[in-house]
């Protein structure tokens, strides 16, 4: 769905994205992870045909953006930077007027979206009178409009409570699920990333520095034991690799039972026996700290 080629873009003589190559395929949920300063919106203004690259090219659906734009965007949606509406009129006129610049939609295309973004008991109601969640489910059905194929949200659960955060997990994987878009998110809430995405990306000072699915395939075990030293021979025979801090880890088919058993017929006392779930946060952390 997404191709991007060697983008490269600097302000005033300062580097912001330099030689950024990735590829999103259609159908899935893609994070683009980075902090304040990375290169992110970047990324999404260079896709969006915003910003003209220094250097490289972006392709959407197989259309480069530089150089055929209306295409390449034609069926791609948007939450970018903060939502602006019209304050004084509905929420149901603020998505008419916006389509209107485009091209016509008809009334039951604009109340499928706002249907599935759960706003139509208040789509008549003025936007000044909404909350900021509603504000981000208006600007989710304004970014469905263009029946899109592809859809860039920018920081989606920003400044949403945890009831509302749910709700737009629930809405992005809809889109995804039921409806067959492709997502790419970006989000500062790792805990949300972890929950939608298939695959991530990490820009650190605009340059790539990982690209990929972030779990690992191996399980890890935490163990408190009376001697590591008496149990170190009896976890390699069993196939446990020790990972430090009273970590290890079970090659393919090992089972933890097994161990256990094992480390207490060679007679080593076995107080705790824990999973470990790796995390995102943990996973970032490890790659942009020296």
């Amino acid at each position: 769905m997404v191709r991007l080629e060697n983008l490269s873009k600097a302000f005033r003589g300062r580097p912001a994205l330099t030689g950024l190559s990735l590829e999103i395929q259609r159908g899935e949920i893609f994070g683009l992870l980075g902090h304040n300063g990375a290169g992110k919106s970047t990324t999404f203004g260079l896709m969006l045909g915003h910003l003209h690259p220094d250097g490289g090219e972006a392709f959407i659906a197989g259309h480069s953006v530089q150089r055929d734009r209306a295409r390449a965007i034609s069926r791609v949606g948007a939450i970018f930077e903060t939502p602006a509406f019209y304050e004084y009129m509905s929420g149901w006129h603020n998505l008419r007027f916006f389509v209107s610049l485009s091209g016509l939609v008809p009334d039951e295309r604009l109340m499928e979206a706002v249907k599935l973004v759960r706003l139509e008991k208040r789509i008549h109601d003025p936007v000044r009178a909404y909350s900021h969640g509603m504000r981000q489910r208006l600007a989710l059905a304004q970014a469905l409009l263009p029946d899109p194929e592809f859809i860039l949200l920018d920081e989606p659960t920003e400044g949403l409570d945890p009831e509302g955060i749910q709700e737009m997990r629930e809405m992005i994987r809809h889109l995804r699920d039921e409806r067959g878009l492709t997502v790419m998110l970006s989000s500062h809430l790792l805990s949300e990333v972890e929950l939608l995405c298939d695959r991530v990306a990490i820009l650190h000072q605009g340059r790539l520095i990982f690209c990929g699915s972030w779990k690992s395939g191996e399980p890890q075990w935490r163990l408190d034991l009376d001697d590591w030293a008496k149990a170190a021979p009896v976890l390699e025979r069993v196939g446990a690799v020790s990972g430090g801090k009273n970590l290890v880890s079970l090659r393919a088919g090992g089972d933890m039972a097994d161990v256990v058993a094992a480390l207490v017929q060679a007679g080593v006392r076995v107080r705790a026996v824990e999973p470990v779930k790796a995390t995102l946060e943990d996973f970032y952390m490890g790659h942009i700290l020296p």
